[in-house]
This record gives C-alpha cells, structure tokens and sequence, in this order.
C-alpha cells in the first residue's frame, strides 16, 4: 500500500514516506532529519512501513506486527515551545490524539490510556488487552524540546496474536472485512495535529485533565511490581514530568518508566 492520501491537515502527514518494509520508522526518520539542514517544512514528515523487523517499545520491548495488517508509522515534530522539563506534556497530547481516532470505532468507555502511552481495550470477557502503543524520542537543545520523533503502532486488522494479552480493532468490532489503513491514518494524523496544536497554544492543563479521564486503572486499587516487590497502590495521576504517582499503604510515591510495572 503506497498511502498516496492528503490529510486534512495544515502540516502532519503532508508529506508521506511508504517503506514496503524497514528494521524501525524510528530510525528511519532520525536518519532523515541531517539531510533537512534543518528545513522547518520537515515538521509532519511521515515515514510508514507495512512491515517493521525491529520495532521498539517501551522499556526496550519489541514491537511485533503481522505484516500489511497494521498501522505502524513515525512523525517528526518540532516543539520548540516545550520545556524540557514538561516534554511528557507532548506524550500526553500524542496519547489523546490516537485515542479520539480509535474512539471513533470502539466504546470510549472500554477504551484507555495505560501509562506511560499504551492503548488498552478493556474487554469484559477476556480481561484488559493491549491495542497499540506508542513511542517518543525527544532530542533537547538547552532547556528546550527541539525535534521529537513519534512512533506508533497498532493493531488493526490482525487476527491472531503469539500473546493472549494483544488485540485489534478488527478482532474487538467483529467487523467481517478489513479496515481502509489509509483512511484510519488520515484520520490519526488530523486528530494527531489537532492536538498537537492545542498543545502549542497553551491547552495542557486541559488535555492533562482529559488524559486522566481516560487513563487506565485511574483512581483504583490494584498490583504493582518495583525492584522484584509486589505491592498494592491506588493510581492518583501523573506529575508534570511524567512520573506515576501511587498512594501506597506507606504513603504518596512516584515512579519513573522503568522503575514500576502494572500487574495485569
């Protein structure tokens, strides 16, 4: 699929790069961006690949994804008006963008953000499962955010999984022919700008408002894991660098990413 598409867009996705196949998009952008000599029309370039060998997650994890069968792509962005120190603000933007896009076909009500940026489907039956997740590379010049390279992916037509905990928006709707994965990422990219902007004009205490809303295990009790250690905590948030905040029985506590594991 060539994804020869035009968003309605004012600059993401306007300018589209289909790799039939490549180890990361990642990577691929990152080694795209020299060659730019820093061109400012590079913001919203996409790099989309329907088959990724060596995609990363979170913590370092894979990303595994059959073939032709999901949306996996990169966008390069350029948030020069973000501080350093608030750069999870842009995560949290990223995250509500590809949730409005995916709410658009699935109950918003089993619908969530799992911290730090994963998408869960909350599934009555077969329990909590994974949809996609998403992964930003931020590069800092002094105190400030200059490029970040976006990564996501998700399932969407993909039946079969090696793992019981991963689903697809094909498998959840029980839809008998496949999704247009050119016209749901035209539809990521304009929710993705739309956020994108609110950001950049000042909206992240609104948009944090409604990450929280919508943020997985938000106010419940329930398992976590830090440094081998089981331990039961209430999820109250998340600070303005990123860091989980757990009421404990021991009292208020915040992780990093890699400091605690949700327990599913």
């Amino acid at each position: 699929m060539p994804y020869n598409f035009k968003p309605s867009t004012l600059f993401i996705g306007k300018k589209i790069i289909f790799l039939p196949s490549c180890h990361s998009t990642n990577d691929e952008l990152v080694k795209m961006i020299p060659e730019t000599g820093g061109d400012s029309t590079l913001e919203g370039t996409v790099v989309v690949t329907d088959q990724q060998t060596a995609g990363r997650g979170q913590r370092g994890n894979r990303w595994e994804a059959e073939p032709g069968q999901n949306l996996t792509f990169s966008l390069l962005l350029k948030p020069t008006f973000l501080q350093a120190s608030a750069q999870f603000d842009l995560s949290i933007a990223i995250a509500l963008g590809v949730y409005e896009a995916l709410g658009e076909h699935l109950d918003e009500n089993q619908l969530r953000i799992k911290w730090p940026n994963d998408l869960y489907h909350l599934h009555p039956a077969e329990g909590n499962q994974k949809l996609g997740g998403l992964l930003i590379e931020n590069t800092l010049q002094g105190y400030q955010v200059s490029t970040a390279i976006v990564g996501i992916g998700l399932n969407i037509n993909q039946l079969i999984f090696p793992v019981p905990q991963a689903t697809s928006l094909r498998r959840i709707t029980g839809q008998p022919f496949s999704y247009d994965l050119e016209r749901l990422l035209a539809r990521l990219l304009e929710c993705l700008e739309a956020e994108y902007l609110r950001l950049r004009q000042g909206g992240q205490q609104a948009q944090k408002a409604r990450y929280l809303a919508r943020l997985f295990r938000y106010q419940e009790w329930h398992p976590y894991r830090s440094n081998g250690r089981l331990f039961n905590a209430q999820l109250l948030g998340v600070d303005e660098t990123g860091c989980l905040a757990l009421e404990t029985t021991g009292g208020l506590r915040y992780f990093g990413i890699k400091e605690v594991e949700f327990v599913i």
